[in-house]
């Protein structure tokens, strides 16, 4: 073998030592951030989750929303990619426990059964304004001393958390996308599909509450959204029981 054929020789076995080297490191840094989707989410592989979403006021057996369908399709997308399954469930058809089972919980406790349940039990510190009547705080949050008004189609807000139940770190969480209207469900399921990786680096697998506001939604849709604060510790703490005419029960 002459000299230049050795260095030829050489050269491919280096350049396909690279190759592996490299494709080895890619799978191992893709499989690690899999592992920590996975872990954010509470979604191993071929594990269950549900989606429970309100039912349309004129369906039948279980007819969604449009807005609610393009947050479902969000969340179905980040379902499939951490490999695991789910199931849409009827918010007045979900019975079991949480941390069974990952939950993605969509809609507004007004109309939203289950999503009433959770926040009466998990978030202690939210009340909705449920006043029927066309009044400016119709459909407004209160988070501890905060009030945050609904002005439809301009400003509008969205809750939206990552609960385990009494902070087991072992138990499924459920995410909460509590919005004023179908829009800021969406566009809370899009935020979180966009910015997991960054909600993890900063929560770890822990718990929180982030309220969001959506601007514009009659010009933009869901697609323009701002961080409003993280309010988990005003949204974990019972609030003064109301007394008087004028206060609203917490849904």
């Amino acid at each position: 073998m002459t000299e230049d054929v050795r260095d030829i020789v050489l050269g491919l076995i280096a350049v396909g030592a690279g190759a592996v080297l490299g494709w080895l490191a890619r799978s191992y840094l893709w499989k690690r951030r899999l592992r920590r989707k996975q872990a954010f989410f509470g979604l191993p592989d071929n594990s269950e989750s549900l989606l429970v979403v309100n039912r349309d006021a004129g369906g039948g057996e279980l007819m969604v929303v449009r807005h609610d369908v393009s947050a479902l399709l969000e969340l179905a997308a980040v379902i499939k990619d951490c490999g695991a399954h789910t199931q849409v469930v009827a918010h007045d058809a979900a019975q079991q426990s949480f941390g069974e089972r990952t939950e993605f919980c969509v809609g507004n406790p007004v109309a939203h059964r289950r999503m009433a349940a959770h926040m009466h039990s998990l978030l202690p510190g939210v009340r909705v304004n449920t006043e029927p009547e066309p009044v400016p705080d119709r459909g407004a949050f209160q988070i501890g001393a905060e009030r945050y008004r609904l002005e439809a189609g301009l400003t509008e807000y969205v809750i939206l958390a990552r609960l385990t139940a009494d902070q087991d770190r072992d138990a499924r969480p459920v995410f909460l996308f509590c919005g004023q209207r179908a829009v800021t469900s969406q566009a809370a399921t899009r935020y979180l599909a966009r910015h997991h990786e960054k909600l993890a680096r900063k929560h770890g697998n822990n718990s929180f509450v982030l309220l969001l506001k959506i601007v514009n939604s009659q010009a933009y849709g869901p697609d323009v959204v701002e961080l409003v604060a993280d309010v988990t510790r005003a949204a974990q703490t019972p609030l003064p029981t109301p007394t008087g005419r004028a206060s609203h029960r917490a849904k």
